[in-house]
């Protein structure tokens, strides 16, 4: 699998990544995702200290003690949680900072994280002061490098102005495309790359049933029928190069130039191969990525969605 370079930092990551919150608390079915994700290629795991309140942290932890050298991991702070009473709030101070990553050490049984992530942000933190936080980490040598998980465009601009971050995390996918008219541009320009997370649109156009399941519950405002009418598009077009649904959603995400890898979720070995196939199966064709766009800049540019 083909790896890029993370911002200005040493690190290279593959251009998928497994996004752990989906593994679930099974210790050993989540091993054995990890596991195989590694041996198929994939070297960068994205997990978050609040996902099931540190839980996850400690499964993938645990999964990858022996194998430390061969991940490139990515984890997130900024929500304050406790685990009995499972509630959270936000605290992107340099304190809750500081000690986030000191528990985020310990479950991951790791003395250092490659990329480290600010969960979340808005315009009235006190955005100087987390940076900070990140600088004093990375001078400690308790991180490779740093940047902010974020929808916002405001709050993503901010850290460009006034941080050395080597990445964004951020929503991208062919449903999803305000990253294009908002921040991809200024993020490629100013060398820090992005990690597209929701790269498949939840999944939902994996088939016909699963969309049918799950496309009511799409939060970005699209009507069952309208994913119906993408989702037939989609297949038609995919039907022309012998490639699944998820095969296109993957290379619409990654033929931008500021993205460099696709983050996705499974919760089995048999989700994790056939996206590995869908991704595998689209590198060998040329697709018309202008093709895909247009199954959806309708939908998206329609006067109702502006």
């Amino acid at each position: 699998m083909d790896k890029k370079p993370l911002g200005k930092s040493n690190i290279y990551v593959s251009e998928l990544t497994l996004g752990c919150m989906s593994l679930g608390t099974d210790k050993k079915q989540a091993n054995e995702i990890i596991n195989k994700a590694l041996d198929m290629g994939i070297n960068h795991l994205d997990t978050a200290d609040l996902y099931d309140f540190g839980l996850n942290e400690t499964i993938v932890g645990e999964a990858i003690k022996n194998k430390r050298d061969q991940v490139v991991l990515t984890t997130k702070v900024g929500n304050h949680f406790n685990r009995t009473r499972k509630d959270w709030f936000w605290d992107p101070s340099k304190q809750h900072i500081q000690n986030g990553i000191k528990e985020s050490l310990h479950r991951l049984q790791t003395d250092y994280i490659d990329l480290y992530l600010l969960h979340g942000g808005t315009i009235e933190d006190n955005i100087d002061e987390s940076i900070e936080a990140f600088e004093q980490l990375k001078k400690e040598g308790l991180i490779r490098a740093y940047g902010i998980s974020s929808i916002r465009p405001n709050v993503i601009k901010k850290y460009v102005e006034r941080s050395n971050i080597d990445a964004v995390m951020l929503q991208y996918n062919i449903l999803d495309r305000r990253p294009e008219e908002q921040i991809l541009d200024l993020l490629k320009e100013h060398r820090i790359s992005v990690l597209a997370r929701g790269s498949l649109a939840k999944g939902i156009f994996s088939s016909r049933e699963t969309l049918q399941r799950k496309g009511k519950d799409y939060n970005f405002n699209y009507s069952l029928k309208e994913l119906e009418a993408v989702f037939d598009q989609l297949e038609t077009l995919a039907a022309q190069f012998n490639l699944s649904t998820s095969g296109l959603l993957f290379q619409y995400v990654l033929n931008h130039y500021a993205v460099e890898s696709a983050v996705f979720g499974v919760s089995s070995i048999t989700q994790l191969k056939a996206n590995m196939n869908a991704y595998l199966q689209s590198k060998k064709r040329v697709i018309p990525i202008d093709k895909i766009m247009n199954i959806t800049k309708a939908v998206y540019y329609s006067e109702h969605r502006i």
